[in-house]
């Protein structure tokens, strides 16, 4: 069982905690996406990110010094939006940091697939972005399945998908038909409909993870066990690859 999750805007560089096991797999492919970035103009950096000029001023400039391979920080501490706090991966026990190592997988548009301990730096880019790399037309189209490929699926394994839309769809239009995607959601019944509160489901999927590493799932079934004060499983409401746990408010 492997499970996914998307990183996070928010990065912050900790060498001390935890000590960096590899380099990510696809630093050749992470190389090109930066030479890329490099040779965007500044305002045309701005608008890829969406951002301040703030923020913005501050990317551009690290952008230009950022280097691959020296200050790194081990990818489950590096990020550190909601879902990262919630998690609270610093203070896993041995056996959970095995386990996410063994199971969990971050996603990212720079880096690819990572590894919890693989060593990564902070950067700005979404994997939704418009950024045109080595002949390709974005990061979808420029990445392919190379993500699916480093999950290293077994023939029948399933995915845990703890991912946004936006990271979940680099993986699964390349399952294979008995390798089984499930979307885990978390929701509030809001006049019979299911409604999303990003702010609400980051924080959930953050226990979530620790729930399971925790717990060492290693079964979809026993994901239902999954014990929050706000969100029960919704049986009614699930089905074989969509675990929805309602907001119990």
């Amino acid at each position: 069982m492997k499970i996914i999750i998307a990183p996070a805007k928010k990065m912050i560089v900790d060498s001390d905690s935890f000590a960096v096991t590899a380099l990510p797999s696809s630093l050749a492919q992470t190389t090109l996406i930066l030479q890329a970035l490099r040779r965007l103009s500044y305002p045309a950096a701005k608008a890829l990110w969406h951002c301040s000029d703030r923020l913005a001023q501050v990317n551009y400039d690290w952008l230009q010094r950022l280097e691959l391979t020296t200050a790194l920080t081990p990818a489950l501490l590096s990020f550190s939006g909601i879902q990262y706090q919630y998690m609270a991966p610093d203070i896993f026990t041995a056996p959970a940091l095995t386990y996410c190592q063994d199971h969990l997988r971050l996603l990212s548009g720079f880096y690819g697939c990572l590894r919890p301990f693989d060593g990564v730096v902070p950067y700005r880019l979404e994997f939704q972005a418009k950024l045109a790399v080595a002949g390709t037309h974005n990061l979808y189209e420029f990445w392919g399945n190379r993500l699916y490929q480093a999950l290293q699926l077994g023939p029948t394994e399933p995915v845990i998908n703890l991912a946004s839309e936006e990271y979940a769809k680099a993986i699964y239009p390349y399952m294979q038909p008995q390798q089984p995607f499930i979307t885990i959601v978390f929701a509030s019944l809001v006049n019979g409909q299911l409604k999303t509160k990003a702010t609400r489901a980051k924080m959930a999927r953050g226990a979530m993870v620790r729930f399971l590493a925790e717990h060492q799932v290693t079964e979809p079934a026993t994901i239902q066990q999954f014990d929050h004060p706000d969100y029960h499983f919704d049986s009614a409401r699930s089905t074989a690859t969509r675990l929805v746990f309602c907001d119990q408010k």
